[in-house]
């Protein structure tokens, strides 16, 4: 696994579900003796913690990448195509000839 910077909220979630993993019974992916265990108290949340500071942690950070979302003011909503010029002028003149400015 690449060493990357993971902020607390990742950090959190990954010690979260490599102890609830490690408590269900799942092997340790360090070695530990008997008397670091005992000094840890058998507590799966340090034994995680121990684990992820070994960059052992079999649990991946998918992070998304932005989407780019099209605003109201974009420049291609600006341009006016000849057929949506006749559709206004259409629109602006009554059946009488008359505008609806006047």
């Amino acid at each position: 696994m690449e060493q990357t910077h993971y902020t607390k909220y990742e950090k959190a979630r990954m010690i979260g579900s490599r102890a609830l993993q490690l408590a269900m019974g799942a092997p340790f992916l360090v070695k530990l003796d008997e008397k670091e265990l005992e000094r840890i108290h058998y507590s799966p949340i340090d034994i995680a913690k121990a684990e992820f500071a070994e960059d052992v942690i079999p649990i991946t950070v998918r992070r998304p990448l932005p989407v780019k979302k099209k605003s109201k003011g974009d420049e291609d909503d600006l341009i006016a195509e000849p057929d949506d010029v006749e559709e206004i002028d259409e629109k602006d003149v009554k059946d009488d000839g008359q505008s609806d400015t006047e």
